[in-house]
């Protein structure tokens, strides 16, 4: 019988935890993948069994030594720079190293790779400043630091992923939140479901494509090629079954104006003949659309970097200053620039930010109940911050990136906003089609338990607080929490009835604005600098809430317009 258990908060089964679990790395992560088709397989290392993993690292040092064997005398003399396979094993090892749950592993890995060093190989070492661009390393909980609960969900992302990832190591400044997600993401990829794996890959490749984020397209390959996928589909969406490629047109409305999205394309969708869609494998592909979306808004939002063992991530070239050690790896000694020390706060001309913020928040608060504007103001105010929202255009779009466009037609499309040169969208009111009230119901019912999921990490990410706002304690944030989740909203063309959005230009001010535009509407935009830009007071576990916020209030807006298409459509 096979009996589920939650630990972490992560459906396992015991069947899962006491089998030996293969993990196929592919070689390549990005468009070189097909040229690169030898693969090395890491068996055990997803077990908590220590005999397990030790068994899986000696087999690991069999092979890397076999590998060097057959290279011969001239490895010492040769270019370690290119993607050969002991380059490729290098590079894990190194991610091992750096990324892996369990110590004991975490320690022999690198000694592996000191072995390697000491017979004059160069080894990699790693490229940037932790998972993030824009969070300094040391603010980030390291391996090692974590507490029991913590260390537990790290095992269990590991163990469904083959990967401890960026972006979990920077949502855990909000563990409740991580294992929601986590748990949600487990459900989508994991779990049986109406989609096939290789399609639920593929879906989050054409998603995270239409941002041209190759952080996850690259994730999304590896998975893809590991559960089989016919790595032909890699070279190009024209290349991908008729019924994947029609998903196309959703695709893209959905990420960059969904409130074009209609009945009728839902119906093209679900009576394409032999590429016809069920109503339960559509509604598993929206969610993992607008999931992979909204992702990377997070992605690009908090500036993920690289991981370790892709490309981007690491080199075999020495620092230019000194000789690389194996003891850089653990001692974290592989370059600081771009980074003050922790601590150090940026001078800024408004010291006294925060506090005007919360004397904002304060009046509001203790106003609301006075004075309530009518229904035909509270509707102005809407539309005139819709308007203004506009003018925080932009800049010239990027050219595509030629490893991800490939995976996406019409790489022209992109974000516009809703009411430019004269076209008029209908206001979404919430109060005709809301979350709760219709897009829970009918998720759950086509998708059993996803709504559910979606519904808990919704109002975990809303409601999410620690009653602080930089050096301050005892605050009470749900009005600046519920300004910039309308915020998005309004962006989407949504409105709240009940909601005053003049609030809105009180609480956000205008660098914030552009951030949230460019984190929502074209993530691939978003810099280190409109990070830096907005909250300068505050610590950077608030600007992941912030992103965290964004993400969730993105991909609800997103599923709202295609789930009321869909209710159109079954009406």
């Amino acid at each position: 019988m096979r009996r589920r258990q939650a630990v972490g908060r992560i459906w396992k089964t015991e069947e899962d935890e006491n089998k030996n679990i293969m993990l196929t790395w592919s070689a390549g992560l990005t468009g070189e993948t097909t040229k690169n088709k030898e693969k090395l397989t890491f068996e055990g290392l997803c077990s908590r069994d220590p005999r397990t993993r030790e068994l899986a690292v000696n087999n690991i040092r069999e092979e890397v030594q076999r590998n060097i064997e057959l290279q011969g005398p001239v490895m010492t003399q040769m270019d370690t720079t290119g993607p050969s396979e002991l380059n490729q094993m290098l590079a894990r090892l190194l991610m091992l190293s750096k990324r892996y749950p369990f110590p004991d592993v975490r320690e022999k890995t690198l000694e592996i790779l000191g072995m390697v060093q000491e017979l004059g190989i160069r080894i990699p070492r790693p490229l940037g400043q932790g998972p993030s661009r824009f969070v300094p390393e040391e603010e980030i909980l390291q391996l090692a630091s974590e507490d029991a609960n913590m260390h537990s969900v790290f095992a269990d992302a590991f163990t469904d992923l083959g990967r401890l990832d960026n972006i979990t190591l920077v949502m855990v400044f909000h563990p409740q939140y991580l294992e929601s997600f986590l748990k949600t993401q487990h459900y989508l990829l994991q779990m049986d479901g109406p989609l096939s794996p290789c399609y639920q890959h593929y879906i989050g490749i054409m998603a995270a494509s239409r941002h041209q984020c190759s952080y996850l397209v690259n994730l999304h390959v590896n998975d893809f090629i590991h559960h089989g996928g016919d790595q032909k589909w890699l070279n190009g969406l024209e290349n991908a079954p008729q019924k994947l490629r029609n998903l196309g047109e959703l695709n893209k409305m959905l990420a960059h104006r969904p409130w074009l999205i209609t009945k009728e394309h839902i119906k093209q969708l679900l009576k394409a003949g032999e590429h016809s869609w069920s109503l339960a494998e559509l509604i598993h592909a929206i969610v993992l659309l607008a999931h992979y979306h909204s992702l990377a808004s997070f992605t690009f939002g908090c500036g993920i970097n690289p991981e370790i063992h892709s490309n981007g991530g690491h080199t075999f070239r020495p620092p230019s200053v000194s000789n690389y050690c194996i003891c850089d790896i653990t001692n974290g000694n592989h370059g600081t620039e771009g980074h003050l020390p922790v601590g150090i706060v940026m001078p800024t001309d408004s010291t006294c930010e925060v506090e005007a913020l919360m004397v904002k928040m304060k009046q509001l608060q203790e106003g609301r109940d006075e004075e309530e504007a009518s229904q035909e103001e509270m509707a102005t105010r809407f539309e005139r911050e819709k308007t203004e929202s506009m003018v925080f255009s932009t800049d010239e779009d990027p050219p595509p990136d030629i490893d991800v466009s490939r995976h996406f037609e019409d790489t022209s499309y992109g974000y516009k906003d809703f009411s430019r040169r004269g076209m008029h969208v209908p206001t979404f009111r919430v109060q005709d089609y809301s979350w709760e009230d219709h897009g829970y119901s009918l998720v759950n019912r086509l998708y059993p338990d996803v709504g559910q999921l979606l519904d808990e990490k919704f109002h975990i990410a809303y409601n999410l607080t620690y009653n602080t706002m930089a050096m301050h304690k005892d605050v009470d944030t749900s009005t600046l929490r519920r300004a910039v989740w309308n915020y998005v909203h309004c962006m989407f063309g949504i409105r709240y009835d009940d909601y005053d959005y003049g609030e809105i230009n009180q609480l956000l001010d205008r660098s914030f604005k552009v951030y949230i535009k460019n984190v929502v509407c074209s993530p691939e935009k978003t810099s280190k600098r409109m990070y830096d830009g907005f909250w300068r007071q505050f610590k950077h576990s608030e600007k992941v809430h912030v992103n965290l916020l964004l993400m969730e209030a993105r991909m609800q807006g997103e599923l709202l317009y295609a789930l009321r298409a869909i209710t159109r459509y079954m009406t």
